[in-house]
């Protein structure tokens, strides 16, 4: 007799699916309603299946995980469907504590692909939710050392000729990873030193936080989901507040799902309870300890991180 929704033997394997849909989404900065657009499903359906609730086809999750851009194989993988090898290093890394894991990353970085410090030269880039203050930090930043500032989506907007809101809107979320990701590359190519103030769901792609990670020396922003919100709402951006009443809880969201992948960055300035220019000398003491190669200074101040 074929198992029907509800039954025990079925609910942990679509929960889990369910989550992972719902991480995806909220890594993407995605709502809702755009997920359900680009993936032609209605609201609804994607949240019976984000609860658990639905049983998909083949073809429609094909159809949401081409949406966010991510491979239908992160969505459904089990264990046990990996290579062996794979399998039981993917089993020996689930058996650190998760306060080792970044550090061995970066070692199997460094032993695989014999990573040298100056193929980041003296490029600076900064990820962070809207609102962190890479705009107005990496200007300064870069104006006390002497090289170029470059906004990450202002160049893609010129290149493509129309704002990423209307690119996301006309070609989904994958092509605008797409592109983000060819621009990047290019700044790298050409641009041996600068700081790049990025948007703040390129960690959506792993491709494009792979390249930032290996080419450039990463600063995360970090502030509290309260601080990003009013930081955007006194630029005059009203319209997540008017539109979308539980616009926090969406911010939270998307804050936690991508706190682990912004957490991957050489160093972390804490922008909580901080003046525009107090951050600033943060962010630039930051970044001379890290185009100097100088030791770790974690935990060095309250607001300051370097990994």
């Amino acid at each position: 007799m074929a198992l029907q929704l509800g039954e025990p033997d079925r609910e942990p394997l679509l929960g889990a699916l369910g989550l992972r849909v719902r991480a995806a989404r909220a890594r993407r900065g995605m709502t809702r309603r755009s997920l359900a657009r680009d993936a032609d499903v209605s609201e609804r359906y994607l949240a019976q299946l984000e609860s658990g609730a639905a049983n998909p086809s083949v073809s429609v999750l094909r159809r949401i995980a081409d949406a966010m851009a991510v491979p239908l194989v992160d969505l459904v993988a089990e264990p046990g469907d990996d290579p062996v090898e794979l399998a039981l290093a993917v089993a020996a890394l689930r058996r650190l504590p998760p306060s080792r894991l970044l550090e061995a990353r970066r070692y199997l970085e460094s032993a695989l692909h014999a990573e040298r410090g100056d193929a980041r030269e003296r490029r600076i880039s900064l990820v962070g939710l809207r609102g962190a203050g890479k705009s107005t930090l990496g200007a300064a930043v870069a104006r006390r050392l002497g090289v170029p500032f470059i906004e990450l989506d202002r160049l893609l907007e010129l290149e493509r000729g129309a704002a990423v809101g209307e690119i996301l809107a006309l070609y989904g979320q994958p092509a605008l990873r797409r592109y983000e990701r060819a621009c990047l590359e290019r700044v790298i190519a050409e641009t041996p030193a600068a700081v790049i103030a990025t948007g703040g769901g390129i960690v959506g792609s792993t491709a494009s936080l792979s390249l930032l990670l290996q080419r450039t020396h990463c600063v995360w922003l970090r502030a509290t989901p309260e601080e990003h919100m009013a930081r955007v709402v006194a630029q005059g951006d009203v319209r997540a507040l008017a539109q979308n009443a539980s616009a926090m809880a969406d911010l939270r969201a998307i804050l936690q799902a991508r706190q682990g992948f912004y957490g991957q960055a050489h160093a972390t300035v804490d922008t909580a309870g901080r003046s525009a220019d107090e951050s600033a000398e943060d962010l630039y003491q930051v970044v001379l300890h890290l185009l100097e190669g100088s030791p770790s200074r974690k935990g060095s101040t309250s607001s300051v991180q370097a990994l």
